[in-house]
């Protein structure tokens, strides 16, 4: 998704221009930049040199520039006993621009040097998750097609007119001069003075990650990943196609096309995911000491989005007190960021929670998940996220069938069903078509568990307030079955099992792949075996529901579902706290999670506030009660 090579020096002088000498050290901020230039002098460079002629003026122009403003990126890094070299060795490249050599002269110096920076300043060049480009191409489809075209051929309706033009994503001679790094950093970095944009605050590091292998994917043969030598992921994402065909030959070249536009997908052990996650925060640190406090609370949202939320279900299991306290060091350090806290004490925040994430990976292992593990995580995932549902939707069928309410059985049924459906359809569009971020995941979790809350508390209301009446059966005929009541209940049922479902789908995938080919049995029989268990609960409210006198079976629905409102204005506001919608106020107070009670003051204040919308409308039903009984 590369832009062509024309953004002049703006791409970097802006940061020499207003950063100090004392912000980059602190930073190295300049690190990524240069390396950035030093691709892009490797990768356009020849086009503009031909056997010591220029053939194209201004791309020379600007490698000139590229070069002098480089000298003073690495002129204003920190000082270390490598960097004299990394000078000289900027110097000469200049030098040899200067002086019209060889484009394959220049692309290997600027190579060299971009490696020895790398090392120097301790830049990581590979991903922490191994990349998809599965994950890529729907990426690619909601920011990159508009102008790139849907191949990549630069051919895009909005990249019509633009100057200079989007660049042409299947030029395989420009590709392979550029590493799976250099389009990785092109993503988060943009291109000033083009149109092509920065996605650093839109995409996260392993999105970024996933859109770079899927762009590589234009330029290589997919028969071609011949498995004879398999590279790893460090040398898919530093080395470029056009240094592996001149170590090894074509047939080589060819292959790492193909690999690193596919790398071997790993299994994703917890090992790996707790990695993103500390990897991530070091990044947003980096960010909150640069000044970019969004940039860097965007990141702490990512980290635990898309790294430590997705062990917590199998953390759980093996020591809960851990997961707890990992996850509060996490909102702690996330907190310090939001409140603009010293950068002193941000960073010991940070350090805290790199302490229990160090804790959680000895406790889980960083490659997989034993047979046990895996089978107790597979049962509890969707027992704990299935529980609520199940309970509000035999609630509402077991008050539908007691009062022969066939007709609206049947829209109960229709509504969850059709969340199964959505449920699906909402991953494989987030899977295939666009990207959904952990942030918004969570986000749509929140907000169907907070409409739950006020739907299951209408409910609860609306039945205590006929308990005892005696025109009951026909206040349902004229209103439940004409239509609203049934609507209603349907509604419910389907934000009930909509509201997990897509969450539960997710687990499963993460936890599938953290417990490989030898676990699956066990994933599997975990989640029949919580199957099994939902539906029995389901039929024993049903059937001792029957046996009830209709008025004790109304009380106790009632209270089952007031109940589970606070259960759900619990669950929602901790959702988007962790979408990063709300910040966090702990305090002292115990926790019960499948309550959804957390020690916080904001996730108690929602249930405060159910419990006093019910007290107040029982109090209402109450005194309606007793105005009836002295009238009669």
């Amino acid at each position: 998704m590369t832009a062509p090579s024309r953004f002049l020096a703006w791409l970097a002088m802006p940061l020499v221009a207003l950063c100090s000498f004392n912000l980059l050290a602190d930073t190295v901020e300049g690190a990524p930049q240069a390396l950035h230039l030093l691709d892009y002098i490797g990768a356009d460079y020849p086009q503009s040199v031909e056997a010591g002629h220029v053939i194209n003026e201004s791309e020379y122009r600007e490698q000139l520039e590229f070069a002098k403003v480089l000298q003073g990126l690495v002129a204003a890094m920190p000082d270390k006993p490598e960097k004299a070299g990394l000078e000289q060795g900027v110097s000469a490249l200049h030098s040899a621009i200067a002086t019209r050599q060889d484009g394959a002269e220049i692309a290997r110096q600027a190579r060299q040097l971009g490696a020895k920076l790398a090392v120097t300043y301790e830049v990581s060049q590979a991903p922490i998750i191994t990349p998809d480009p599965t994950r890529g191409a729907p990426l690619y489809a909601q920011h990159c097609s508009v102008c790139h075209g849907v191949a990549g051929a630069g051919d895009g309706p909005a990249g019509v007119g633009l100057t200079p033009p989007p660049a042409n994503l299947r030029d395989a001679a420009r590709l392979d001069r550029l590493s799976l790094y250099a389009i990785y950093n092109t993503l988060g970095m943009g291109v000033e003075g083009t149109d092509m944009p920065a996605f650093a605050d839109q995409l996260d590091d392993r999105q970024r990650w996933d859109l770079a292998t899927y762009i590589a994917s234009f330029s290589a043969a997919p028969a071609t990943a011949t498995r004879e030598k398999t590279y790893d992921i460090a040398e898919l994402a530093r080395q470029t196609p056009a240094e592996v065909l001149a170590a090894e030959g074509p047939q080589a070249a060819a292959a790492f096309r193909a690999q690193r536009a596919q790398p071997s997908q790993v299994k994703r052990g917890p090992g790996q995911l707790l990695d993103y996650t500390a990897t991530t925060l070091d990044k947003s640190l980096a960010a909150y000491r640069g000044g970019d406090h969004d940039q860097a609370y965007d990141l702490s949202v990512a980290a635990y989005l898309e790294g430590f939320e997705l062990v917590e279900s199998s953390l759980d299991n093996v020591d809960a007190t851990v997961r707890k306290d990992t996850e509060k060091s996490l909102m702690a350090y996330r907190q310090s960021l939001q409140d603009g806290l010293p950068v002193a004490e941000v960073q010991q925040r940070l350090d805290a929670a790199k302490v229990k994430l160090k804790e959680s990976a000895g406790l889980l292992g960083g490659d997989g998940l034993s047979w046990s593990l895996s089978y107790i995580s597979g049962l509890l995932i969707l027992l704990r996220e299935g529980l609520e549902a199940i309970l509000v939707l035999a609630a509402i069928l077991a008050f539908l069938r007691n009062t022969g309410q066939q007709s609206a059985v049947r829209s109960v049924n229709v509504g969850w069903g059709l969340a199964l459906l959505a449920g699906l359809g909402t991953w494989a569009l987030a899977a295939y078509v666009i990207d959904v971020s952990g942030s918004q995941r969570e986000l749509l979790e929140g907000a169907t568990a907070l409409f739950a809350a006020v739907m299951v508390l209408w409910l609860g209301v609306w039945m205590h307030d006929r308990r005892h009446a005696a025109a009951w059966q026909d206040y349902i005929k004229s209103s439940l079955v004409g239509g609203g009541g049934r609507f209603g209940f349907a509604t419910l049922a389907f934000f009930s099992v909509y509201r997990e479902l897509f969450e539960v789908i997710l687990f499963y995938e993460t936890l599938w792949l953290q417990a490989g080919p030898a676990g699956h049995n066990a994933v599997l029989a975990g989640g029949a075996t919580a199957l099994v268990l939902l539906v029995g609960l389901a039929w024993v409210i049903l059937r001792g529901s029957a046996r009830l006198p209709l008025s004790l079976f109304f009380s106790i629905n009632a209270a089952l579902l007031c109940a589970l409102s606070v259960v759900f204005a619990g669950h929602g506001v901790k959702a988007l706290q962790e979408a990063g919608i709300f910040g966090t106020r702990p305090v002292p107070f115990f926790e019960f999670d499948w309550l959804g009670i957390h020690a916080d003051a904001y996730s108690l204040s929602a249930q405060v506030v159910a419990i006093i919308a019910i007290v107040l409308l029982y109090g209402r039903s109450w005194l309606a009660e007793k105005r009836r009984v002295q009238v009669s």
